[in-house]
């Protein structure tokens, strides 16, 4: 049963535990993409994603239009990972964190060897994003990653509109090179 988004909004923020868990499930896997994509190792993604729903839940009544709400959600999710970076880079860990093998988020798929390519794939990809400034990689999680539009992006970042589509391409073109240097010009496919 498919339950509309205003309805679901109100149930939650009237208390309702199961529209919440509905209204979580309908959304984990999008803030923990978010949160990878910006901390880069799958563990302290989903640690980072349970603290971003425990944000949403007690700020759940200052989201009053459902329409907008999961340009809301994408918000919360990217303060609170950018508030883990900082406090990360303040309190640097003991050693070094190893790149995380980027594990599908998602089930099946069409064979276990299109699998693996695809996760090889993301992989050098995602190695590739790390190799990028801050705000470029911010901006391709944005943009190409979580699909929302240049104008929802330029006003998150509070950047100009032309200066997030300058910043976009150029972003694609670090990318592009970055994947072609840890991949020796084999991956390059992987980012076209």
């Amino acid at each position: 049963m498919q339950v509309d988004q205003t309805e679901l909004l109100e149930r939650c923020q009237q208390g309702d535990e199961l529209a919440w868990e509905v209204l979580v499930r309908q959304h984990q896997g999008r803030i923990c993409a978010i949160a990878y994509g910006y901390v880069g190792q799958q563990d302290e993604a989903l640690d980072l994603a349970q603290d971003i729903f425990v944000k949403v839940y007690q700020r759940l009544h200052t989201c009053t239009d459902a329409e907008k709400f999961l340009a809301w959600l994408i918000r919360i999710a990217r303060n609170a990972c950018v508030d883990h970076l900082r406090r990360r880079k303040a309190r640097p860990p003991r050693q070094d964190i190893p790149a995380a093998e980027m594990v599908n988020l998602r089930h099946g798929g069409p064979t276990p060897e299109d699998n693996l390519i695809r996760s090889s794939r993301q992989r050098l990809v995602h190695r590739a994003l790390q190799k990028l400034s801050e705000i470029n990689r911010e901006i391709i999680v944005l943009k190409d990653i979580q699909g929302l539009p240049l104008e929802e992006i330029s006003g998150l970042l509070d950047l100009p509109l032309g200066t997030v589509k300058s910043r976009s391409s150029r972003a694609r073109l670090e990318l592009a090179k970055a994947v072609t240097d840890l991949d020796g010009g084999a991956g390059a496919e992987a980012v076209s």
